[in-house]
């Protein structure tokens, strides 16, 4: 019982991750301001996962 509770929580947190990455990723297309620091946590969160991000002050 206490693995499927376990189980459930670990699946509502990385849906939770997925979703906010989608939403950053969203924004960052409809700003289309790859090459400035992200505006947002979720945009940040965003361009750290698909490796798009700034490192000082340039783009990778």
């Amino acid at each position: 019982m206490i693995v499927l509770a376990l189980a459930t929580v670990l699946a509502f947190v990385l849906l939770a991750g997925y979703i906010a990455v989608l939403v950053g990723i969203r924004r960052e297309d409809k700003a289309m301001s790859l090459h400035h620091a992200p505006v947002s946590i979720s945009a940040s969160l965003a361009r750290r996962v698909t490796g798009c991000h700034v490192r000082n002050g340039v783009a990778s």
